[in-house]
């Protein structure tokens, strides 16, 4: 993890709250609809007592912190990613806890925007006579927590369409064979951005043709614990796959927009009921002969245009669910709207050294543009090799 020095904070606590960021890594696949929070609390520059958030509806970072540093965290300092809540929630507030225990001074790496919490922790601590600052290394520990911030300063998760491409652009042959393009490397890959996602949604095209299970595969999760980090020590990837582990069974939420109610044959794979789904459909559309008898039903209405559920709508109704990362995995039409309508977020692609022809299926289907002038570039946030393919992540 790098970041520049934050003005203003000592190296101490530029080294604190770095160590307090890998901590709250650990609960990358766990602490949803939480954020993922980590703390050290230190005295005189020596830790005494360090932890983090590791599944929601347990105790926050700062209780299992206090806990390892026991009397030592009275008059020392707690290095905490995330505002200390100030509220009773599932668990007792934080700010209390760091409170009782005696802490002298709280560095927060971010505010939290939650409205049960934003700025109440801070004040809390304050109005007790403890010295709270914030900032050092915010835009790392908002990163970490991108779909949680995303969650509550816009109203809907933050949106990652996952594509699998040949190297002259296409997805599928003609007749919708497409597996596999990318190699089992990828696969696996895939797999961990799963894991991190609070829900995985799909369309009813993908749907019907691919019949997906959409669900997370624990062994391949394993295998690529470390893939999406770099450099990784051998250590860092012993230490993911067993948190990774730990957190079995992974159960993201499947969505299905499926406005009809047609797409799903009666054995789909989707109405297993081996993980929550959620089927999202248009106004008057009949439920048909029980098949649906194993997931949610929910209406939402049709896009102006009426050739589908209006987007929009269907984020916000997500991001009332809790979902802070969505992870899209759906054909080029939907993948095309959501485009189209500045819904994504970034595009998790996959390059595979192939080529599949002019005439196999595109990886989207985009409104045309007028002029080059129209055209929206993206940047790499991140390339790497997985396997023979390669991996882009990329932002506007």
């Amino acid at each position: 993890m790098v970041a520049s020095p934050s003005p203003g904070f000592t190296a101490i606590d530029q080294a604190m709250m770095a160590r307090a960021l890998r901590l709250a890594e650990r609960g990358l696949f766990t602490t949803q609809p939480n954020p993922r929070v980590g703390c050290v609390i230190a005295q005189g520059g020596e830790i005494v007592g360090e932890g983090w958030h590791q599944r929601a509806g347990e105790p926050h970072a700062e209780v299992f912190a206090l806990r390892a540093a026991g009397e030592q965290a009275r008059g020392a300092t707690a290095h905490v990613t995330l505002e200390p809540c100030g509220h009773h929630g599932r668990t007792p507030p934080c700010a209390e806890a760091l409170i009782e225990a005696g802490i002298a001074r709280v560095v927060v790496a971010s505010e939290d925007p939650n409205p049960k919490v934003a700025g109440a922790g801070i004040q809390r601590l304050r109005d007790a006579g403890i010295a709270v600052e914030c900032g050092p290394m915010r835009e790392v520990a908002r990163e970490l927590n991108r779909g949680f911030f995303s969650r509550f300063e816009r109203g809907r998760p933050w949106v990652r369409v996952k594509l699998a491409m040949s190297l002259d652009g296409r997805t599928a042959l003609a007749n919708g064979q497409s597996k596999w393009i990318t190699n089992d490397a990828a696969r696996a890959d895939v797999q961990r951005w799963r894991a991190r996602s609070s829900a995985i949604l799909t369309g009813a095209g993908t749907a019907r043709a691919d019949d997906p299970r959409l669900t997370v595969r624990i062994g391949k999760v394993i295998r690529g614990a470390a893939s999406d980090r770099h450099p990784v020590s051998p250590a860092t990837a012993a230490r993911d796959a067993s948190g990774i582990a730990q957190a079995q069974p992974f159960r993201p939420l499947r969505v299905v927009l499926d406005a009809r109610l047609d797409a799903l044959a009666l054995h789909a794979n989707l109405l297993d009921g081996t993980a929550p789904t959620l089927v999202l459909h248009a106004p008057g559309a009949e439920v048909q002969d029980g098949r649906h008898t194993r997931v949610e039903l929910t209406e939402v209405p049709l896009a102006a245009h009426e050739r589908g559920l209006d987007l929009d709508v269907v984020l916000r109704l997500l991001a009332a669910r809790g979902i802070n990362e969505l992870q899209v995995e759906a054909g080029p039409t939907l993948c095309g709207a959501l485009l189209d309508a500045d819904l994504v977020d970034e595009l998790l692609l996959y390059v595979a050294p192939t080529l599949l022809g002019d005439s196999a299926r595109p990886l989207l289907a985009l409104s045309p543009l007028q002029s080059m002038a129209d055209r929206r570039d993206w940047r790499v946030v991140d390339r790497r090799a997985i396997g023979q393919d390669q991996r882009l992540l990329l932002r506007l």
